[in-house]
């Protein structure tokens, strides 16, 4: 038990729901969102709903960009009034430019304990490691602790999702090793992973029904035999696939409470409208 007290904070691709917070502050920096001249700072600015109906009558595609180290500079200091050290888990550097310059930003702040995790995921998956950070602080942990527990939520946990066309991540140029699927049969339904900090292929389906039948079978097998300790179902503009997701999810585990929470405008903006997904640990 240490006498610190530690902050963890993160970054708004997490989009971590309020009923998984449970009481937990966790301060949030926005990332951007930059539609011709117009720029949103990520669900500040600008709600999954209101992104998603104007993205579907837009000729304009949006594109995303990390806090500056200055943006980081200002948010670390005003995270660590009051504190002995904060912790900050990000999207993974393979996918934003965010970890890097929240890197740079500690050189403008000697006198402050600020670590950077990279979470080498992102939406959930970075929310559960968020998630199990705070509540080591909360319960006391040192800052060193809260760093471990991070990084060891990392390895256990997983995002799959499934999308219904590789055109956002192809125009945002997040495709990753999903590349090799582009060019297949329009009818197919591609399930995707964030494996390194990547997105990467699991599966090719033929409909968004089997995509997701084949997706929550691919997460049993990932359990290698433990039990899934919380589930998070997301979705992008897809509010009732998520919901019955969700309800699969539930019996198919035996959880009594999976999350649901929708994705954020950056990260929605490079996967497209009617990506569902799940976001696990053992």
């Amino acid at each position: 038990m240490s006498n610190q007290k530690i902050i963890v904070v993160t970054d708004s691709t997490a989009y971590i729901p309020a009923k998984a917070l449970d009481g937990l502050d966790i301060p949030v920096i926005p990332l951007w969102l930059i539609w011709g001249d117009e720029r949103f700072r990520d669900g500040v600015d600008i709600d999954p709903q209101t992104f998603y109906r104007r993205l579907q009558g837009s000729k304009i595609f949006p594109t995303t960009s990390q806090p500056s180290a200055g943006e980081f500079a200002d948010f670390f200091r005003q995270a660590s009034d009051g504190a002995d050290g904060v912790v900050g888990i990000f999207i993974s550097s393979k996918l934003s430019g965010t970890v890097p310059n929240a890197q740079a930003a500690l050189a403008q702040l000697p006198d402050l304990n600020i670590r950077v995790v990279d979470s080498f995921s992102t939406s959930m998956d970075l929310g559960f490691c968020v998630l199990t950070a705070a509540r080591a602080a909360a319960a006391g942990k040192s800052l060193d602790e809260v760093v471990a527990v991070a990084e060891d939520m990392r390895d256990r946990a997983h995002v799959f999702f499934t999308v219904d066309t590789l055109e956002y991540l192809h125009r945002g140029g997040r495709i990753g090793g999903a590349r090799r699927l582009l060019g297949t049969a329009l009818n197919i339904k591609p399930l995707l992973q964030i494996e390194d900090g990547l997105v990467e292929p699991l599966a090719q389906v033929r409909t968004k029904r089997k995509a997701v039948a084949r997706m929550l079978e691919i997460a049993g097998e990932q359990l290698g035999g433990k039990k899934m300790a919380e589930a998070a179902i997301l979705d992008v503009n897809a509010p009732e696939e998520g919901d019955s997701i969700a309800r699969q999810t539930k019996e198919q585990f035996g959880l009594s409470k999976v999350y649901r929470t929708q994705v954020s405008p950056v990260i929605g903006a490079h996967v497209g409208p009617g990506t569902v997904g799940i976001a696990f640990y053992t």
